[in-house]
């Protein structure tokens, strides 16, 4: 069995470890944050000072951080992974980041032996916790073998949506601008039932079980109308970024998103107004517009 290591161990990061270790992984793993490094031996993890460390005791390390540029540092740096990681051992890159930023890390890792699986990771914080995640996985069909095991570890379904670094980030970022737009439209849709008097149980019972009824709009309307705007797992920064990620690419790719652009700016109101909220808090500025709140 081959020794596992996370880097990032926030609200995905710290799902990633728990399943890795409850499926007899060793695993070695990294946070900036003396409380989710604490929480993490808790759980049977073993703490690293550096990235290089975590490299020295693994063969798979999934890097779960926020951008690009946290994960060529965490690669590349003095201290990174590209030291002490061995040849034939794998970066799996579960962040969402650009495309060609993983492209880029690709080429920076040619010739050590190191594989780059660029697979980010689809379910959230509950599919992170629960290992039922989705994984967008481009690399090889040799490489991919090799290390499904260890991702079988952390997810219910692997597709394999490419070989070439790029494309799980160019996969993901498609995805994404479907699910922020899914968003905004529940967002939209909830203000206006506050507004003509509908209360939040009834639009739920009846979304839910409608033909619009899915997991995104269903957990996100059913955190509004709890009124759970924060320390559900989903931080609004997270979707934010992911939304820049995929204008940035549809701009280079000539592609209009008038949808997933409506969805932009509202989460870039949102990000503005509640920068430490969750997703579900972009609803907060349509209510304050129209002076109503939707409640179960």
């Amino acid at each position: 069995m081959k020794k596992a290591g996370v880097i990032g161990l926030g609200d995905m990061g710290s799902g990633l470890a728990k399943n890795l270790i409850a499926k007899g992984y060793e695993t070695t793993g990294l946070d900036l944050s003396p409380d989710r490094m604490a929480a993490f031996v808790e759980m049977g993890g073993t703490a690293a000072a550096s990235a290089r460390a975590v490299g020295e005791n693994a063969d798979a390390v999934f890097v779960m951080v926020m951008n690009g540029g946290q994960v060529k540092s965490v690669l590349f740096d003095d201290d990174g992974l590209v030291h002490s990681l061995q040849p034939g051992s794998a970066v799996l890159l579960t962040a969402t980041i650009m495309a060609s930023e993983a492209r880029q890390l690709a080429m920076g890792l040619e010739g050590t032996g190191i594989e780059l699986i660029d697979t980010p990771v689809s379910g959230g914080f509950p599919g992170a916790q629960a290992g039922t995640l989705t994984m967008m996985a481009a690399a090889s069909d040799d490489v991919l073998a090799e290390f499904r095991p260890v991702m079988e570890a952390v997810s219910k379904t692997i597709h394999k949506v490419g070989e070439d670094a790029g494309m799980g980030q160019t996969v993901k970022a498609c995805l994404q601008s479907l699910i922020g737009s899914i968003f905004s439209a529940t967002f939209e849709a909830s203000a206006l039932a506050a507004k003509a008097g509908v209360s939040g149980q009834v639009l739920y019972d009846v979304f839910s079980t409608s033909g619009a009824g899915c997991g995104v709009a269903n957990s996100a309307l059913e955190n509004i109308i709890d009124r759970k705007f924060s320390g559900t797992g989903s931080s609004i920064a997270t979707m934010y970024k992911d939304l820049t990620i995929a204008m940035d690419m549809a701009r280079e790719q000539g592609v209009p998103l008038f949808t997933a652009a409506t969805a932009m700016q509202w989460f870039q109101a949102g990000i503005t107004k509640h920068p430490d909220g969750d997703n579900w808090v972009v609803t907060r500025i349509i209510e304050d517009i129209v002076g109503t709140e939707l409640k179960r």
